[in-house]
């Protein structure tokens, strides 16, 4: 599973990531900061077991944080955009490639209208072109790969090649499935003669594909700076409100040991310990005025909200922790509740035991339910917080 972090120059992507991963990325208030895509591991919260099952954890893939388990998602950040890329603008194809295996995109938006969509520095710039521009560049991209030598495709397909068959081959490789297909094709309702189809099916059938197979999260970054006028447009647009600098800037200071805080919380609290300057005093100020503020609504800094927004809403993905001692919840060292993983909702026992290893998956016999101590099967369909051990030959 794979979040890909999208929008122009200057929008704060890199400060975002940074912010998401703990990685050092690189940033800089200029455009095309990111050369080359970024990768790191974000993390989103659900409840961990342990509190349920009265025992302590000892995490290894996910830290445990006052109960609430931090699960490992991948995230790219990929190079700002411009209008044209799908042309080969600004950096070009390259950076749309780099999307191709995320199930989901973060769009990183600037709130605050300070940049245009070259990522140049402006007044007043509506920050509903950028999510249009940006949206309409996928499309372009998709319809391009979709239509590509398609007299001749059509030809095939008129041939007696089902086009959901032969769509679902082509996009295989973007991370699309063919019930996918099946579904932006029904739902597009195209000429039944496949020679009609031109730019303007093209297009309609990505429309419908990116909304199914790689929907947009809207960050309306910047949003400590930005005017009400265009909160209120993103918001209606979807977007949620964030100020990545601000979560940057609590991860920084609680790694440091100043403060205490854990990504997603609306309040942090200042070690016992810490020695602030005046200048770091009056910044916490504004950071905690901002993150318990009306204008979030309970979402912090918006970063953690944009991420499980993304990965729990969109991809409804759940949570299960496999185990080998059902008695103990522990690992073959004694670790409890090791690990964590993300799993689609509707996901079996042996789906669980191919995300641990492919050998366990295939050497897969039984499974038992730690909670109940019953035996399921490979059918068996997990819920979110399930612990589970596996038993493979």
């Amino acid at each position: 599973m794979k979040v890909g972090l999208v929008g122009k120059p200057n929008a704060g992507k890199s400060t975002f990531f940074s912010a998401a991963t703990a990685a050092d990325a690189q940033i800089g208030d200029y455009p095309f900061t990111t050369i080359d895509s970024n990768v790191g591991v974000a993390h989103v919260r659900c409840e961990c077991p342990c509190g349920s099952l009265g025992v302590e954890c000892e995490p290894h893939n996910s830290p445990c944080l006052g109960g609430t388990r931090y699960l490992p998602v991948e995230m790219v950040d990929v190079a700002g955009l411009v209008p044209g890329a799908h042309e080969g603008r600004g950096m070009g194809n390259q950076f749309l490639d780099d999307l191709r295996q995320a199930d989901v995109l973060i769009q990183v938006v600037d709130a605050s209208g300070s940049t245009d969509l070259e990522g140049n520095h402006v007044d007043g710039a509506d920050p509903m072109r950028e999510v249009e521009f940006l949206a309409g560049e996928l499309h372009h991209w998709l319809a391009g790969i979709i239509l590509r030598n398609w007299r001749r495709s059509a030809r095939a397909v008129e041939s007696g090649r089902a086009v959901e068959d032969f769509l679902a081959e082509r996009l295989a490789g973007l991370g699309f499935s063919r019930e996918q297909v099946v579904a932006a094709l029904r739902e597009c309702d195209l000429p039944a003669n496949v020679q009609a189809w031109g730019d303007a099916e093209g297009l309609a059938l990505a429309q419908k594909m990116q909304a199914l197979g790689k929907p947009i999260i809207v960050a309306a970054n910047k949003a400590d700076i930005a005017p009400a006028e265009n909160l209120a447009l993103l918001a209606a647009a979807g977007g949620i409100p964030v100020a990545a600098d601000y979560e940057l800037a609590l991860r920084n200071a609680a790694k440091a040991g100043l403060l205490e805080y854990r990504p997603g919380d609306i309040e942090f609290a200042l070690a016992d310990s810490a020695s602030l300057s005046d200048a770091q005093r009056a910044g916490l100020e504004r950071i905690a005025a901002f993150i318990s503020g009306a204008a979030v609504d309970g979402a912090g800094t918006g970063v953690q909200r944009c991420l499980e927004t993304a990965v729990l809403d969109r991809l409804d993905l759940i949570a299960a922790f496999p185990v080998e001692d059902e008695t103990h919840y522990a690992d073959s060292h004694g670790k409890v509740l090791p690990d964590g993983y993300l799993l689609p909702r509707g996901a079996t026992a042996l789906e669980l035991a191919y995300k641990v290893h492919s050998d366990i998956g295939d050497g897969f016999i039984r499974a038992i339910d730690c909670r109940t101590k019953r035996i399921i099967g490979k059918d068996h369909v997990l819920q979110d917080g399930d612990v589970v051990k596996i038993v493979a030959g």
